[in-house]
């Protein structure tokens, strides 16, 4: 019971962890190489939009696959698989140290776009923003591959 309660938590943290990665994952690959193409008004306008509703949207989905990873870590300990308790707590770690560039660097920026994208006025230093923003997608792009990967490995373990 206990392993099987592991696995479906493991399995529902890479659901909601698989929605933030394929998010990161189109920034990285696809917007920053559009935004090159666009002004700073419409990149600020843009982004500003997209982060408004993403802010709305997106929680769940990273909240819920934080949760679910720490749940299926602590039901992988009390089921005595410790390999998979260490798959699953490197992408809890994963996870956390992802928040910890969120939290720093994308959310300021997120609101300040927000504002701009709201009232129609765009600051002065928009593509630094924008490039500030931009500058920890690889990191974010890696923790949550490493927090997916820990996750799978977790449910072969268990």
């Amino acid at each position: 019971m206990l392993t099987t309660t592991a696995q479906i938590l493991a399995i529902a943290a890479i659901l909601a962890n698989g929605a933030v990665y394929g998010t990161d994952i189109s920034a990285a690959v696809i917007l920053r190489s559009v935004n090159k193409h666009l002004d700073d008004a419409a990149v600020t306008i843009s982004a500003g939009w997209g982060h408004f509703y993403g802010d709305k949207r997106m929680p769940p989905f990273g909240a819920g696959g934080v949760i679910t990873a720490v749940l299926a870590t602590v039901f992988a300990v009390l089921a005595g698989s410790i390999g998979a308790a260490v798959a699953a707590g490197v992408a809890v770690l994963a996870l956390v140290t992802w928040l910890g560039f969120y939290v720093v660097v994308a959310k300021p920026v997120n609101n300040v776009q927000k504002a701009a994208a709201q009232s129609g006025v765009i600051p002065a230093n928009a593509r630094a923003l924008q490039d500030r923003w931009d500058s920890i997608l690889p990191y974010r792009v890696a923790l949550q591959g490493i927090a997916l990967a820990g996750l799978g490995i977790a449910i072969a373990l268990i």
